[in-house]
């Protein structure tokens, strides 16, 4: 499991209008365990593309990223990661964004 240290929220544009909802990215700032095996001494973030809509608000996509290089990293969140991260989008998304 790892904790966010810092975040930053983005909407998303769409130019053409042709995406339903809102979309946001998320780039959160991780503090992993020096254990589990996404620690990285060069630092790691998790970049989220969420989406709200009339329907729901989801996770679209997310992905792992050395913080130091930017590049990929291939990994997975577990079920409760994912949990967690959805509910801190979640939360994130219902307050007043800056533009």
């Amino acid at each position: 499991m790892f904790e966010i240290r810092e975040f930053t929220i983005e909407r998303m544009k769409d130019p053409f209008g042709i995406l339903s909802g809102e979309r946001y990215e998320l780039l959160l700032d991780l503090e992993v365990d020096e254990e589990d095996e996404l620690y990285s001494e060069e630092g790691v973030r998790l970049r989220v593309v969420y989406v709200k809509d009339n329907e729901a608000s989801r996770i679209v996509k997310y992905e792992f990223l050395n913080s130091a290089k930017g590049t990929y990293v291939d990994m997975e969140m577990t079920e409760e990661e994912e949990q967690f991260v959805e509910a801190f989008c979640k939360e994130q998304i219902s307050l007043p964004i800056e533009e």
